[in-house]
């Protein structure tokens, strides 16, 4: 699979060390210039999907989805996945109001799948969400709206295993529950990235070819995986090097279970 990256924002390292980072958001019309440049060269027919994810800036978003709409033009079996990314459950909103409202406003309205967290599905929503039976309402609210796909990363208070990591997909065929291995990590250190790789990875095996099911268990074993050798070795970054070999035959079998 080929990977034509993107950048919104270019940093030299996450955002929660506590010594800071450097960089910068990406200028406006970087965005659209990398893809009007592909478009020339007629790259974009052979472009199956755009993933989005954290976004510098509302301007960024709307260049995003002038991207989609472009690409869908030229291939119109092309997918948007888009990765909501609006902050922690636990940390509360860590970008600006307006980038919220884009995703709200103009990204739902043009993805056939989401992976929001349970504060951003919150937020796309409008609902308050304490329970599983509350997540599944909202996802089947998103399909109603025209979602295709919903992909709970982390199912957070409002899953039914405190002691696991649960995650919850909704479809029109219903919605399957996963739970997982929850790694005690330092509170001052836990690994950042797993949203990130989790959309990754999903959408990764869905372009392979596998069915939204059996993608959900792929990604769920190939991203515990990586949590377990980055909480072995101690380490503050995902350790996905260390476990490339899980991405396309894992050792560890998941299954989802259908929960409506």
């Amino acid at each position: 699979m080929e990977v034509w990256p993107i950048n919104t924002v270019q940093f030299s390292n996450h955002t929660q060390y506590q010594q800071g980072w450097k960089g910068m958001a990406m200028p406006a019309g970087h965005i659209s210039e990398l893809v009007d440049g592909l478009s020339a060269i007629e790259a974009t027919q052979a472009c199956d999907a755009v993933l989005s994810g954290y976004l510098g800036s509302a301007a960024q978003g709307q260049e995003i989805i002038t991207a989609v709409q472009k690409i869908k033009r030229d291939n119109p079996n092309a997918i948007y996945f888009c990765d909501p990314v609006m902050g922690h459950p636990e940390k509360g909103c860590i970008v600006a109001s307006e980038v919220e409202m884009f995703f709200k406003e103009s990204a739902l309205a043009s993805a056939d799948i989401v992976a929001p967290n349970l504060l951003e599905l919150e937020s796309l929503s409008g609902m308050v969400i304490n329970t599983l039976d509350q997540v599944i309402a909202a996802n089947k609210q998103l399909i109603d709206k025209g979602v295709k796909m919903v992909v709970v990363k982390h199912l957070s208070r409002a899953g039914v295993q405190k002691d696991r990591f649960e995650m919850l997909l909704t479809t029109k065929e219903g919605s399957y529950h996963i739970s997982r291995p929850l790694y005690d990590f330092d509170a001052k250190r836990q690994p950042v990235g797993a949203g990130d790789l989790i959309s990754g990875v999903m959408l990764a095996n869905l372009m392979a070819g596998y069915v939204p099911v059996e993608a959900f268990e792929r990604t769920n074993a190939a991203v515990d995986s990586v949590m377990q050798e980055t909480f072995n070795r101690g380490a503050y970054e995902l350790q996905i090097i260390a476990s490339q070999e899980q991405f396309n035959a894992p050792d560890i079998i998941v299954k989802a279970e259908k929960v409506a």
